[in-house]
């Protein structure tokens, strides 16, 4: 009503000021008023030049095009001896807009978000538009819950015709779930179907997930959650009816009802084939996850008719277009499908370009790519070409898209765009590890030097017991077909005289080596080394007797030529948050003339990850080892398997399972090591709460077991240890970090117990 008055009294007062005048010729115009707005501002919006004659309709019709512009809040026109003088009052600007209060947003976000209420520093201020400015805060807040949110606005004027405008917030508490309640339910009850949404009442875990705060955002995703678990389970005449939400006056507590239709559960009575079927129906068939007489799932089909597309795609048929078209009989509760297939043109790819790579050579990333240019088009090959680019682990972002070629109905282009991302550091830190106290590091590493791909590291990392000095430098394409080399010079200190329970010794290796990696196919690699070891041991009074043995047979000096040998197949979808796959590897080392020490070590390890949900992942692991001697020596002491640790058994000391021996110098159990070794862990792995999308962060339960044997020890001798706990896993910006909280299920009596276990920092 206040506006309708408002535009009246305007247009009134238009009629005035154009009535008002005589007509009369135009001899010139003038324009007053003006602060900040340019004449020629004016002249380019006034309908009136010099020469016309001006008239009431005219004047009405000028003063109304001035006030359009939004620059004036008032307009006049005035003669003086045939000179048109136009007075106008300009709208203030905006100086200054002031956040304060605010604690959800900060005040650039919601600046951000005042910019589409059009309130900008420099733009012409409108109280109509403070009004849309405040009401858009209340917005931004309600998103987040805060529905008791309190804005208050402040118009300050300034000199020169400027304001300033503050905005008090008052962030206001967060509106909780009170109850949920879905009425109409039948089939599942309203336990399992909350299970299904997201949002909850609060208890002790939603302080963390924050899934106990309303907003419509959740709801929308929570009754999309509601369809897709019905639809998933034969429930195809499933709907939701209505949604009530209802706040308490203090607005705090929220009251959620969901009505729902569950309809009848509806089997599927027949699959079908239709279309172009480039591919052998057989084949196809077997890509489809549901048959006759199976529950009705709409996840199913839609993977089916994907499965079928992308098959299809592999075939050269980018366009391949598959449609699921229902039969449904609603006597029988049956529901039919039949699967449309269009395959379209088979297409070819054209050229294959790359963005965004200023740094990398083109040559790099086109090596990794398994599609090749003239060649049919293949989603599979797309696909693991952008795994590998992925691999390399230079590009931030990788975006493949496949524009078809301009005049050409049968090719392709395809145009790799990625993000680069710093390859080289020049690292100085402290990390520290539970076992080995204070770890200083530091590293100057260059994983994509010069663009080429080749990387180049220098480390250097001290901990208590364990000291490491290396250089290395790698090419991953020495050779056209894939084969990398790699060389190292390094020297290893280790001293597990700083470590409880652990056999004194002190080892100083100092070696220089050669590698090769060399693709078997996508999955395998072999690997083989040479390496030329010079040691320094020593040996302490409370040493076992075995390890003084050692040195006073070889002494405290040996060199030993080590052939390292190994084999990969690895299979997981991610380096970082692997879901599923597997990685397997035996990697082995043997001492050869001319090295003094002559011996052997094969390490085998299977890790296997199976989804079992969109959120569980279950991981098996297991590790076995043996070692020994050959030409009448046997494996020195310092090649020995140790377990126990975060990268072991958990909730045993690092390295204390296993043979002991008594020392009566310090009245302690000490752990010798041995030539055999088992490790293994099923673990249960999940996301933090909260942060599903963070493929950085997990959470664990598991089960370790493991044990060591030495010379002449069976599975008999020494009892299986066993251990259960919580782990987080986090690859955080200083280095992959670990915490585990474990229980030893059946510790020895001289077994060295350590129930929380961490390792911070990149321990090289």
């Amino acid at each position: 009503m206040q506006n309708k008055i408002a535009a009246a009294l305007v247009t009134s007062m238009w009629a005035i000021s154009a009535h008002a005048m005589e007509d009369f010729v135009v001899k010139d115009i003038r324009v007053e008023g003006l602060q900040r707005t340019e004449a020629g501002t004016v002249f380019s919006y006034l309908p009136v030049k010099v020469g016309d004659a001006l008239d009431a309709d005219k004047a009405d019709k000028a003063i109304k095009a001035l006030y359009a512009t939004g620059f004036f809040k008032d307009v006049r026109l005035e003669d003086q001896n045939g000179v048109l003088i136009v007075v106008v009052q300009e709208r203030p600007a905006i100086a200054r807009i002031d956040i304060s209060g605010s604690k959800e947003f900060t005040e650039t976000q919601i600046k951000d978000g005042l910019k589409q209420s059009g309130i900008v520093e420099g733009r012409i201020f409108d109280k109509a538009m403070l009004d849309r400015a405040a009401q858009e805060i209340r917005r931004l807040y309600y998103s987040h819950g805060r529905y008791a949110v309190v804005v208050t606005t402040n118009v300050a004027p300034l000199p020169r015709n400027r304001v300033a405008i503050s905005f008090n917030i008052n962030d206001g508490d967060v509106a909780k779930i009170k109850e949920i309640h879905i009425i109409g339910n039948k089939a599942f009850t309203e336990k399992q179907l909350r299970e299904a949404i997201l949002l909850r009442k609060p208890d002790w875990f939603t302080w963390f997930s924050k899934n106990d705060e309303y907003s419509k955002e959740k709801l929308a995703k929570d009754l999309e959650s509601l369809k897709a678990y019905y639809l998933n389970r034969g429930y195809l005449e499933f709907n939701i009816e209505s949604t009530q939400v209802s706040i308490t006056p203090d607005k705090r507590d929220i009251y959620v009802t969901i009505n729902l239709t569950e309809g009848p559960k509806y089997t599927v009575s027949d699959i079908k084939l239709a279309g172009e079927l480039i591919a052998p129906e057989a084949e196809l068939r077997k890509l489809i996850d549901i048959q006759p007489g199976d529950t009705f799932s709409r996840e199913k089909i839609t993977q089916a008719s994907k499965k079928i597309g992308d098959r299809l795609g592999n075939d050269g048929y980018a366009f391949a277009n598959v449609n699921a078209s229902p039969e449904v009989d609603k006597d029988k509760h049956t529901v039919g499908f039949t699967f449309f297939v269009d395959s379209g043109r088979r297409v070819y790819v054209h050229r294959i370009t790359f963005n965004g790579n200023t740094r990398t050579r083109d040559e790099v990333v086109r090596r990794e790519f398994r599609q090749l240019e003239g060649s049919w088009y293949s989603a599979a090959e797309i696909q693991r070409s952008r795994e590998r680019v992925q691999r390399l682990g230079y590009f931030s972002d990788i975006n493949v898209e496949t524009p078809p070629v301009k005049d050409a109905k049968d090719q392709v282009d395809v145009n790799v765009s990625v993000t680069e991302m710093p390859t080289g550091s020049i690292m100085v830190g402290a990390g520290f590890a539970s076992q080995e106290g204070l770890i200083l590091s530091g590293s100057i590493a260059q994983n994509n030097l010069f663009g080429s791909g080749n990387a180049l590291a220098l480390t250097v990392s001290t901990g208590l017991y364990n000291k490491v000095y290396s250089l290395s430098y790698t090419d991953p394409y020495f050779t056209n077909d894939g084969v990398s080399v790699g060389y190292d010079v390094y020297e290893n200190v280790t001293d597990t005289s700083a470590l409880f329970g652990v056999s004194p010794y002190k080892n100083s290796t100092k070696g220089i080596g050669a590698r090769w990696g060399i693709p078997l196919n996508e999955k395998d690699t072999l690997s083989l080394g040479l390496a030329f070891e010079i040691l320094n041991l020593n040996v302490f009074p409370t040493s076992p007797l075995q390890y003084q043995q050692f040195v006073t047979q070889n002494g405290n000096s040996a060199s030993t030529v080590r052939l390292n040998i190994g084999w990969a197949r690895d299979s997981r979808d991610s380096l970082i948050y692997p879901t599923s796959g597997m990685l397997e590897r035996v990697i082995g080392q043997i001492g050869v003339p001319p090295g003094s020490l002559d011996f052997y070590k094969i390490s085998y390890q299977q890790q296997w990850f199976d989804p079992l949900s969109k959120t569980f992942t279950l991981m098996l692991n297991g590790q076995l080892g043996i070692g020994g001697g050959y030409n009448g020596q046997t494996l020195p002491f310092f090649q020995n398997f140790y377990a126990g640790g975060v990268g072991s058994v958990r909730g045993y000391d690092i390295g204390t399972i296993g043979p002991h021996y008594y020392d009566p110098i310090s009245g302690q159990y000490l752990a010798l090591g041995g030539d055999k070794s088992f490790t293994g862990s099923a673990e249960l792995l999940f996301p933090m709460p909260g942060m599903e999308d963070n493929k950085t962060v997990r959470l664990s339960v598991f089960v370790d077991a493991g044990d060591i044997w030495g010379p002449g020890d069976t599975f008999a001798t020494e009892p299986m240890r066993y251990s259960t706990g919580m782990a987080v896993n986090w690859i955080s910006p200083v280095g992959p970090l670990k915490f585990s909280l474990a229980e030893p299920l059946n510790p020895q009596p001289y077994d060295q117990k350590a129930a929380f276990q961490f390792a911070l920092g990149q321990i090289f």
